[in-house]
């Protein structure tokens, strides 16, 4: 069997659980990471017109002249979101905070505007745990399996409604800190688990700064060991947390080195 060649654009985790997909599929030749890389990219398809170009999660503007290079076919993106739901830069993340309990995954045409191009596929999983790793997996995946096998076919992308469209914004550090005072047990854990990679959730207990790693929400007649009161009378138990400058730990290790 011939296997498609590709020309893949990615970085991240989504791009690595795509990327190891497309290799066992296809015959990926070049792995663009950089702005540099495109250049570089360009002409490996003026050299192999036959090979198509596949984007996971690149965080680099691909220019019109750029694009123009992978015509008529395009570039294909992978991106994590119902389109034109959560266009932007952390879709996932948008949707875990959002309190959403399903999560998809599109393939459109990489167009100018972001995350605007015509969509080729759309599918929706409604029972991913909730763990950011498990969630970019799964959507990752599922997009590069429908990507390598339909290649050699693609359909007639269908347009998108931008009246319908809602944008996320890019991650920043003052993000990540807990604000419990305000927010249910469930809505902190949500931050909890949407921060997992960058900025960390952060919470300072005992005068001490702390990475809060692990946690859930405590059920009726359970005590926790490291409690974090929410609003609504709600409770978070917290289960393993880095103290800055120190290593991640459970909560019991945690007490034991700074109660006071």
């Amino acid at each position: 069997m011939i296997k498609e060649k590709v020309i893949f654009f990615g970085n991240g985790k989504l791009a690595e659980y795509a990327l190891a997909v497309l290799a066992r599929e296809c015959q990926v030749i070049f792995h663009a990471r950089t702005k540099e890389d495109l250049a570089k990219a360009v002409e490996i398809k003026k050299t192999t017109p036959e090979a198509h170009a596949v984007l996971a999660s690149y965080g680099v503007m691909v220019p019109e002249r750029v694009l123009a290079e992978f015509g008529p076919e395009g570039i294909l993106n992978i991106h994590p979101s119902l389109l034109p739901k959560y266009r932007g830069a952390s879709p996932i993340e948008s949707a875990i905070l959002a309190g959403d309990t399903d999560f998809s995954v599109s393939v459109m045409k990489l167009v100018k505007a972001m995350d605007a191009g015509p969509i080729y596929y759309q599918e929706t999983f409604s029972n991913l745990p909730l763990n950011k790793d498990a969630i970019y997996r799964a959507l990752a995946e599922a997009g590069a399996e429908w990507v390598s096998k339909n290649l050699a076919h693609l359909p007639e992308p269908k347009p998108q409604d931008d009246q319908e469209a809602t944008f996320t914004a890019k991650l920043t550090k003052e993000m990540g800190l807990l604000t419990p005072d305000t927010d249910t047990a469930e809505e902190t854990l949500r931050k909890i688990v949407a921060y997992q990679d960058f900025p960390k959730a952060k919470y300072t207990f005992f005068g001490k700064n702390c990475a809060i790693l692990e946690a859930h929400i405590v059920q009726k007649g359970e005590i926790a060991v490291l409690p974090l009161p929410c609003a609504n009378d709600s409770v978070l138990s917290i289960d393993r947390l880095r103290p800055d400058g120190k290593r991640p730990m459970d909560a019991k290790s945690f007490l034991n080195g700074y109660k006071r």
